[in-house]
């Protein structure tokens, strides 16, 4: 990595570690490469509203050698239920991480990446989506989406509040099948909580 490349990460990471707005917001970052700056962690809390709220989401970041030149990298360590989010890799579909980055643009940044990831979870776009199953029961089955993107805020990020009962003797009567709880919460949240459609997916 050019050290100008470094310079620009390490500039980016100032003005998140030392900007208020970011700490109320609930955005940190831990660089895990001292060296190079090109590789980060990074935790967002789910915004106030949404099934995502008070939810502690971490996040890969990877800067490529030729940074600022080319998008970093960010997906969702922390698994997520959301349209723009894949629930099995944690891969992002936003905009500015593809096609509409531009080095030209000095908005374009660790900072604008961040910020767009908390307001995708405010704002999906289930028109363009990363996980189509996701993005299929946003559009159809909106209160049954947003039941199920709450449990998984609550039980892979930590979220407040008592988890669904129903939902939990579910995840049970699966988990004793398949012996994989996380499989067991994918597979029911993809067949719309159906126990004997759930069983019947991962055994077919």
């Amino acid at each position: 990595m050019s050290n100008l490349s470094v310079r620009r990460i390490q500039r980016e990471c100032r003005e998140v570690v030392t900007d208020g707005a970011f700490s109320d917001l609930g955005i940190t970052i831990e660089v895990l490469d001292d060296a190079a700056f090109s590789h980060l962690k990074a935790e967002i809390r789910g915004p106030p509203d949404t099934p995502y709220e008070n939810g502690r989401f971490i996040l890969d970041i990877v800067f490529p050698n030729d940074y600022p030149f080319k998008a970093l990298s960010a997906k969702f360590v922390t698994k997520v239920w959301h349209p723009n989010v894949s629930s099995q890799t944690g891969t992002i579909c936003l905009d500015i991480l593809k096609d509409k980055w531009s080095v030209a643009s000095a908005s374009f940044s660790l900072r604008t990446v961040l910020l767009s990831i908390q307001t995708l979870l405010s704002s999906p776009e289930p028109s363009d989506p990363q996980d189509a199953v996701v993005a299929k029961q946003y559009m159809s089955e909106r209160p049954e989406f947003d039941r199920t993107a709450r449990f998984w805020t609550q039980h892979f990020a930590g979220g407040p509040g008592e988890k669904d009962k129903d939902m939990v003797a579910r995840i049970n009567n699966v988990t004793l099948e398949i012996h994989n709880e996380t499989e067991a919460i994918s597979v029911l949240s993809c067949n719309n909580w159906d126990v004997v459609k759930a069983i019947t997916y991962v055994k077919s």
